[in-house]
């Protein structure tokens, strides 16, 4: 339990207008973030699209896609001042409850191995190591592997 109160926090479905927020944030906390044409891409696309706010701030987000029965968590996010505050592991369940809203049994996402944190996070909230992606994400010194985890819904 992290020692900083957990704030209030809302979601809603992401807009093309919030993108100006998430580009202030996803630099931020990521090497290799994503670009304002893939969330833009991704919200015209139909996939399940969301952001956190507190006090009408974003301050979280992620991108959901499901096809059939299967649910893919492309990116989850929470702006760095936020972090260590359980506001993933809110961010990830309402994830989750939304895969199982659109009828998925199977909710797949990728991580580094690198990043810690996030593996911990997963494995608490019941994801397994499926297998492995070699050189999947772009690193400093060329590529990193990406380990893929899978929850039953």
């Amino acid at each position: 339990m992290s020692a900083r109160p957990k704030p209030a926090v809302t979601y809603r479905p992401m807009q093309e207008l919030d993108l100006a927020a998430i580009m202030a944030i996803e630099p931020k906390i990521y090497s290799h973030p994503w670009s304002r044409g893939n969330f833009a891409d991704s919200i015209r696309s139909g996939y399940s699209c969301w952001v956190c706010e507190h006090d009408k701030e974003v301050i979280g987000y992620g991108v959901l896609m499901v096809v059939l029965d299967e649910a893919h968590l492309l990116n989850i996010s929470i702006a760095q001042t936020f972090q260590g505050r359980g506001l993933g592991r809110a961010l990830l369940l309402h994830f989750i409850e939304l895969a199982r809203h659109h009828g998925g049994q199977m909710m797949f996402l990728e991580a580094r191995p690198s990043n810690v944190a996030a593996l911990g996070l997963y494995e608490s909230m019941g994801f397994n190591e499926f297998s492995v992606r070699r050189g999947y994400y772009p690193a400093k010194n060329g590529r990193e592997d990406a380990i893929l985890m899978g929850l039953a819904l």
